[in-house]
């Protein structure tokens, strides 16, 4: 009579493993979402900025911010739109308004900042359950 020796996993082995494996996920994922997008506000924010910047080039030469069109309107600005910048219409001679709404690609209209906003003096608002720590 000889002895064998069994080889491998057992289906119980096997289970215990995918049960770790899922947990892990169902933890992991979330919150990976969650700096995905806080990523792409990152993103948002630093276009504000640059747009900002465009703006006050523009009043520098023009002496009005009145006929100072934007160079892009969504962030990022080529791919997927996660943000649409909007220039405040109601622009006056001394005084401008932008926004970063977020759209719905990629969950964005999650993110808990909301529309971020900046306006000529360097005011920076967000939306009503932010933090300025989280948000700016």
């Amino acid at each position: 009579m000889s002895v064998r020796k069994e080889t491998g996993f057992t289906l119980i082995e096997l289970m215990i493993v995918v049960t770790v494996i899922a947990i892990l996920a169902a933890v992991a994922y979330p919150s990976y979402q969650a700096q995905v997008r806080k990523s792409r506000m990152g993103q948002a924010q630093a276009d504000l900025l640059e747009l900002a910047q465009f703006m006050e080039r523009c009043f520098a030469s023009n002496n009005t911010y009145v006929g100072c069109a934007l160079p892009f309107a969504t962030s990022p600005r080529n791919g997927i739109p996660y943000y649409e910048i909007q220039f405040n219409p109601a622009t006056t001679r001394t005084a401008f308004n932008l926004r970063a709404v977020p759209q719905t690609a990629g969950g964005q209209n999650r993110q808990i900042c909301g529309t971020l906003e900046l306006n000529e003096s360097g005011v920076k608002r967000f939306g009503d359950l932010g933090t300025q720590a989280d948000c700016w």
